[in-house]
């Protein structure tokens, strides 16, 4: 294979080639400023369509014939199709890898698509940047939601975010309406509802100085990710895990160790491994690149 395209889609889109499997050096993004990262949300399906489109043709402009095109994206996607998607909901249903191929074809990128939840595509882009292709990981990415991505790509739903960490019925902060969701402590969008006078950053900040509610917060935070990964260390077994998303800058990994260590008992499956990586964009658009290689092949 040769040159392979990576699109991310979130609140920003982000672009950028590929070749030989090896991490995105040069990336673009719509809109330049990083601090516009909702502008997106509120867009119809085919303006959506049109933007991404244009960002494919601005990255691969002089790079060459594109042999495979990846689009990362939240929400649950199967066989280029995304059921559903509470942070984008306009995408909820549409047939993205028919309508960007066509998109695409029309304006002369005729390469094969494949449309992937974008923490699959975050854990293809960690496991080339740790030279870990021919590895098992898994992934989560903490952010306006909870991703959950697994690397080498199995069928499945996997939308971790929305496992069930808690039997209190009070917790219905979840943007999917769901109760006892990670995504309803974690996420961000969740955290703002939860903490109406203050925002993620100054819930952390006010827990470091002794505040008796935001260090209860605080602690709830930490057990419900070591529950979700409990979760999955029993259902799937140990290994490597990667935490990253621009909230992984809340994770206090003694404090999810000493809950996980809690959690997982059972000494066959003990041998587990965690790791923050700081998120960057690349990650995304790689991994989306990646995964378009593979699945051409």
């Amino acid at each position: 294979m040769g040159k392979s395209l990576g699109i991310h889609l979130t609140g920003r889109i982000a672009t950028g080639v590929i070749e030989q499997q090896k991490p995105c050096s040069l990336l673009f993004h719509f809109p330049e400023d990083r601090d516009d990262a909702d502008s997106l949300l509120d867009m119809p399906l085919d303006g959506l369509i049109d933007l991404v489109c244009e960002q494919a043709l601005r990255a691969t402009q002089d790079c060459g014939p594109i042999d495979a095109v990846g689009l990362a994206l939240p929400g649950i996607v199967r066989d280029g199709v995304v059921e559903d998607s509470p942070n984008l909901a306009q995408l909820k249903g549409a047939r993205m890898a028919e309508k960007i191929h066509r998109a695409l074809s029309d304006a002369g990128i005729a390469a094969p698509v494949i449309v992937l939840n974008d923490a699959d595509a975050i854990a293809a882009g960690v496991a080339a940047k740790h030279d870990r292709l021919d590895a098992f990981i898994r992934l989560w990415a903490l952010g306006y939601g909870i991703g959950f991505g697994r690397y080498p790509y199995a069928p499945g739903i996997w939308e971790g975010g929305h496992c069930v960490v808690t039997l209190d019925s009070t917790e219905n902060y979840c943007g999917c309406g769901g109760r006892g969701h990670l995504e309803g402590i974690m996420g961000h969008r969740a955290m703002r509802l939860r903490f109406l006078d203050m925002e993620p950053e100054e819930i952390f900040a006010h827990a470091k100085t002794g505040d008796a509610r935001c260090r209860e917060f605080e602690r709830l935070w930490h057990r419900g990710l070591a529950a979700a990964t409990a979760n999955s260390i029993h259902m799937e077994g140990p290994g490597r895990f990667y935490y990253t998303g621009f909230n992984v800058r809340f994770l206090d990994m003694k404090l999810l160790q000493h809950y996980l260590q809690q959690m997982v008992t059972m000494s066959p499956l003990q041998n587990y491994t965690l790791e923050i990586v700081p998120m960057s964009d690349d990650l995304a658009v790689s991994g989306a690149a990646i995964a378009a290689t593979q699945a051409a092949r």
